[in-house]
């Protein structure tokens, strides 16, 4: 094993464990590839193609756990604390990807490890433990069992206060193929089933020390760099509202709008209990993550962190629970048992909706199903999780359509397999629609979330932002799939580089950071020099090496790019969206646009010279 000390280290060290044999091995990766992919989600999904089989089990040990670091994560950045996790989804059988923030991606890389390429199975339950470049696996049996926070606090008491844990609860534990991967009691690697996929593999919880620095190359220039952008970021209108009430403030633009998931999107207005307002009555204090000039995280006056606007909706609003401190008891219980709220809320509306409709009946579900018993939602969450009664049932997820019947999925708000993780109904914003859409994990607003086209902007700041005339009506058909593939490559590369998507271009201001921003942080950390271009040029890359892993995973191609039934055929219901739907018709034009922008052919499929170009990558050391 090579050691390094901070001042010879690589830009990427991987570590290769072998879980079932108990082995290590170290590798770079190569500068050629690094300047492809740059880091975080782009190389994790190289690594997936270079060494993953598209046809394995998602829950087998031949699945690959891939945690990896931004090439920016721990800089002297502003928000530069994400990391990325990635696998076959055991919920999706597509790509599993999720970006996570807090403190222990930088702390992973001040211990010398980039990213860890995690195969196999253990014997029994182990964690690994990271430092100075060197990763141990060790035995997890006194920590099997335990919630998220109790995990948390159980290894810091044993290991010491300086070092940082990830890890899963018993949902992962118990494989539901929606568990999430945790950083303490709040950040989640929430979607696609990663801590499933820890629980496949035996492995409670991963620990850094980091006793390592991360140099820059020009260590003065970063630093006047990194006080220049913080200053300008905390001018911003919305990062400073954000900053205050945190992501709740978007559920009182949507409830405005009459878009809020509500009912299993069956209405689409809910009560004003959880107005962001509301939720701060229950604030202790707000919280970052590492480098954060946000601070839009919420400790709460209940125990635990959050709720995130997405809990609001998908634990309350969707399921009918309009208590707010009952929402918040939801919510620092799903955290801490390590469940995706995205998905446990939809899947636990579904089927409320299924009961009514007399596809689930009271024998079946072991009790009534109603929007609004707390009582039983409640208790279906922590059987969910423990895999018990009906619980067990819900834990197979979107795989249920088979058991419940065909006609079902018309009820289920997912897209290939995964359900919508915003709360809002895009019924009413069509590049909201198409993103869900065409995300390459599901139905997913990170891969896009055309935000912008809900601002009146300048003709001329919209050509500047997409290169092209953009209709502005956020109704209309027009133009959308030039702003979804925008907003898909910048996201990308962000999710390369390791920082928060709130702090840039796209999101939810036209004037955050750029890829001219980008360029000049990756010259000031590692002296590499890159073009605008080039770095949108990943983020194209990295969706389209996406598009060929679904491909050979699950045959991914136009059928697949959809929305929900109800999202065609139901107008919706109530306040200033009523009537929206989306126009079949519409639709596939958006489709087809987004497609030539893309370079795909009129089935979503790559070229062959494309295809050519990413399997010559693969074979690259």
């Amino acid at each position: 094993m090579t050691h390094h000390t901070a001042k010879e280290r690589p830009v990427c060290l991987n570590a290769l464990v072998n879980l079932t044999d108990r082995t290590v091995e170290y590798i770079e990766t190569p500068p050629e590839i690094i300047r492809k992919f740059l880091g975080g989600r782009g190389l994790n999904m190289y690594y997936l193609y270079k060494y993953l089989k598209p046809d394995c089990d998602p829950l087998s040990p031949d699945n690959l756990l891939i945690i990896g670091n931004g090439l920016l994560t721990g800089m002297l950045i502003p928000n530069s604390g994400r990391h990325s996790v990635t696998c076959k989804s055991p919920e999706s059988g597509i790509i599993g990807d999720a970006n996570i923030g807090g403190f222990f991606g930088p702390e992973m890389r001040f211990a010398g490890i980039d990213r860890l390429i995690i195969r196999g199975r253990a014997a029994s339950p182990v964690y690994l433990y990271l430092e100075d470049g060197r990763v141990e696996i060790r035995d997890a049996g006194p920590y099997w069992g335990l919630t998220c926070s109790e995990t948390y606090a159980r290894l810091k008491r044993d290991l010491g206060s300086d070092v940082e844990v990830e890890c899963i609860g018993p949902a992962g534990e118990n494989m539901v193929r929606f568990a999430c991967t945790r950083y303490g009691v709040k950040n989640a690697a929430g979607r696609c089933g990663t801590g499933a996929v820890w629980g496949s593999k035996n492995l409670k919880a991963i620990v850094a020390r980091g006793n390592l620095g991360l140099p820059a190359a020009d260590p003065e220039g970063m630093l006047a760099k990194y006080v220049e952008l913080r200053d300008y970021l905390k001018k911003s209108k919305v990062i400073n509202v954000m900053g205050r009430v945190g992501t709740p403030l978007l559920y009182d633009v949507s409830n405005y709008l009459g878009a809020i998931r509500t009912h299993n999107s069956q209405q689409t207005v809910f009560f004003n209990t959880m107005n962001a307002e509301e939720v701060h009555k229950y604030v202790e204090k707000m919280l970052s993550c590492y480098g954060c000039v946000v601070h839009c995280r919420h400790r709460n006056k209940l125990g635990g962190e959050g709720p995130e606007y997405t809990t609001e909706g998908l634990l309350g609003a969707n399921i009918g629970v309009a208590d707010t401190y009952r929402m918040i008891e939801l919510n620092n219980l799903a955290n801490d048992l390590g469940l995706d709220v995205s998905s446990a809320g939809t899947y636990i509306a579904w089927a409320i909706e299924l009961y009514e409709r007399g596809y689930i009946n009271k024998e079946t579900a072991g009790c009534e199903l109603r929007f609004g018993d707390y009582p039983v939602l409640r208790q279906l969450l922590v059987d969910i999780a423990y895999r018990r009664g009906f619980g067990d049932v819900l834990a197979e997820g979107s795989r249920l359509v088979d058991k419940f019947g065909k006609e079902t999925a018309d009820f289920l708000i997912a897209v290939k397999g995964l359900p919508q993780s915003d709360p809002h109904d895009v019924r009413y914003l069509k590049a909201f629609a198409l993103g869900i859409a065409t995300s390459s994990r599901g139905a997913d607003h990170l891969r896009s979330r055309p935000t912008l086209e809900i601002l009146d902007l300048p003709s001329e700041v919209r050509r500047q932002i997409y290169g092209a005339p953009i209709d502005p009506n956020p109704t209309s058909y027009n133009t959308k799939g030039r702003v979804v593939y925008f907003s898909e490559n910048i996201f990308a590369t962000i999710d390369c580089l390791g920082i928060c998507k709130f702090i840039c271009l796209g999101f939810n201001s036209p004037r955050n950071l750029n890829y001219t921003h980008f360029k000049d942080l990756i010259r000031l950390a590692y002296g590499l020099e890159f073009t605008e271009q080039e770095l949108e040029e990943v983020g194209r890359r990295v969706v389209d090496l996406e598009r060929l892993l679904n491909y050979q995973m699950k045959g991914i191609t136009r059928k697949d790019d959809t929305l929900p039934a109800r999202y065609f055929d139901e107008p919706m219901p109530s306040a200033r969206a009523k009537g929206s739907h989306i126009d079949r018709a519409g639709f596939n034009k958006m489709l087809d646009d987004y497609y030539a922008l893309r370079g795909w052919d009129s089935n979503g499929m790559l070229p062959e010279e494309r295809v050519a170009e990413l399997n010559a990558l693969r074979g690259l050391s």
